[in-house]
């Protein structure tokens, strides 16, 4: 689980929405995930999202010392006896340390090595399963839960409207469960029998289903069982052969008692002004909300391979889910709105902030968009984000109670302001291009053999001719002489901005092409800004 003491900080920070949360199926024979997908035409002109400059790795690799002295810093500040951190960019690994103890008995030094468990961290990888069985065309996310643990078939709704709760409802935390931290927490190491005989007693909820979003470690442990009915398998051991091994993340555990004794970080709490060791709970089947046990150089090749979603392209998939899927589990579901939250300065930035499948998804007012999920337990805090733009993903583990093992904000400033790292830049389509210089033709001249060429069938019913020439005469005779024609820039593959430098200032000129096979300007908004304006 994600504890609310963690919670709330990320909120007003990042505007986070995390933790904040039949019959059986025989097996079958299947194929991988990642098997070809349909022959269909496929453009050959299209080009993703590229950094116009990159040198990515070599910068962050700068922050390296800035690095151990924020997490040392941290560490001491919130009294966690040992913290292991990393930074990828893309597929690698570029900086990482740890500081403090794993035992604070034997004084066991943390590494990156060291194995922590990471709590609602282990989410995703759930989420993740159940998506390659969704691609596998194994279950569908519209599929009821009762269809899989039939023993929901006989809960008590709030009301008679309310919708039978389906897969996605558990993906999504939109069941209509309560919050159930920090009660899930110790519920861990529960049998499948546990469970089973929670939903044959029945439920309390708390929302109708699919009405709104509420932290669940209990849906999450659902959705290990419908991973284990449908594989015929134990979810743990799924996810180990699907997910784990072909990422070759060798060193994560499900039980404690199968990680080597000399890296397992064993947790505390801070209290009475001293750490206090925290019992350890054996894997179970609340697992799969949170039970992973996980080292830095093991979880940097999960945080990579989200990162290798982006940018769409039309490249071979290689990994254990498509990369479209992970997009989809990035994407974020009943997002709200918080009008009244803060950026990593302090400053005033609202964020459109959701949970996706397995994970949050927040996108700031400048526009950064970032995935991210904590975790907690007793003994444990830990935490990871990742920038699909930028191709940069931040991580770290600590071994205090509900405490995160690191400050975002200076990480964010590091990172953000300090460096200023670019994301991509989509390049401009063949179309847009060429749009965009008979565009900047018509604008000017009114060319009537050029309009017969580009515009639309509804550009002259929307507003006359009449009208859109003498609009545009205006915006001409006050920007005065025009000396050149910026570069596009792009918004997708049929829409654009350009401007135009003149005498007294700019023409912004915005179009949007139609979705024909021969994409003609069905939109145009000529514009002045003079040179003293913002």
């Amino acid at each position: 689980m994600m504890n609310t003491q963690l919670k709330w900080p990320l909120l007003l920070f990042a505007g986070l929405m995390l933790g904040l949360t039949a019959c059986k199926t025989e097996p079958e024979a299947h194929s991988a995930s990642n098997a070809s997908a349909p022959d269909r035409p496929v453009s050959d002109t299209y080009q993703p999202a590229r950094f116009e400059e990159d040198n990515r790795a070599e910068r962050i690799r700068s922050l390296a010392p800035d690095m151990q002295r924020l997490i040392e810093e941290h560490a001491a500040e919130r009294h966690i006896p040992g913290i292991a951190y990393g930074v990828v960019v893309d597929d690698e690994l570029v900086v990482s340390g740890a500081t403090g103890v794993l035992d604070i008995e034997s004084e066991r030094p943390a590494t990156t090595s060291s194995a922590f468990r990471i709590a609602s961290m282990t989410k995703s990888f759930t989420a993740m399963a159940i998506v390659k069985l969704r691609d596998e065309g194994r279950l569908a996310l519209a599929d009821p839960a009762e269809k899989y643990i039939p023993e929901m078939a006989g809960l008590e709704y709030l009301t008679s409207d309310a919708p039978a709760i389906t897969i996605e409802n558990l993906l999504t935390m939109t069941a209509g469960f309560p919050e159930d931290n920090p009660w899930g927490d110790r519920q861990l190491d529960e049998t499948d029998q546990m469970l089973t005989d929670l939903m044959a007693g029945g439920v309390s909820f708390s929302n109708p289903a699919s009405f709104a979003f509420e932290y669940s470690n209990t849906g999450y442990a659902l959705l290990g069982k419908i991973i284990s009915e449908v594989s015929g398998q134990p979810y743990q051991e799924y996810i180990r052969e699907e997910i784990l091994l072909p990422l070759g993340m060798t060193r994560t555990y499900w039980e404690y008692d199968s990680v080597p004794a000399d890296i397992l970080a064993h947790g505390y709490r801070w209290e009475d002004e001293q750490w206090k060791p925290e019992p350890i709970l054996h894997d179970g089947s609340y697992g799969a909300m949170g039970g992973l046990i996980t080292t830095i150089e093991d979880f940097s090749k999960y945080v990579s391979f989200h990162l290798s979603a982006w940018p769409p392209r039309s490249a071979p998939d290689e990994g254990p889910v498509k990369r479209s899927s992970l997009r989809d589990m990035q994407q974020p579901r009943f997002s709200r709105l918080y009008a009244e939250a803060k950026d990593w300065n302090g400053e005033d930035c609202a964020v459109m902030s959701g949970y996706a499948l397995g994970l949050g998804s927040a996108t700031f007012c400048n526009g950064l968009r970032q995935v991210s999920h904590g975790g907690a337990l007793p003994g444990y805090g830990s935490n990871y984000v990742f920038f699909p733009d930028y191709g940069i993903g931040v991580m770290a583990f600590g071994n205090r109670t509900y405490t995160s093992p690191y400050s975002l904000g200076p990480v964010y400033r590091k990172i953000f302001d300090s460096l200023q790292v670019k994301p991509r830049a989509l390049p401009v389509s063949d179309i847009l291009k060429t749009r965009k210089e008979e565009v900047a033709q018509w604008v000017r001249s009114g060319d009537p053999q050029v309009e017969a060429r580009i515009m639309a069938e509804n550009f002259f019913m929307d507003q006359s001719r009449e009208h859109r020439r003498s609009e545009i005469a205006e915006v001409l005779e006050e920007a005065g002489d025009i000396s050149s024609v910026g570069e596009l820039e792009p918004e997708n593959q049929l829409r654009g901005r350009f401007r135009m430098q003149a005498a007294n200032g700019e023409v912004v000129v915005f179009f949007t092409l139609t979705p024909e096979a021969d994409p003609k300007v069905q939109q145009l908004d000529v514009s002045f800004e003079g040179e003293n304006e913002d």
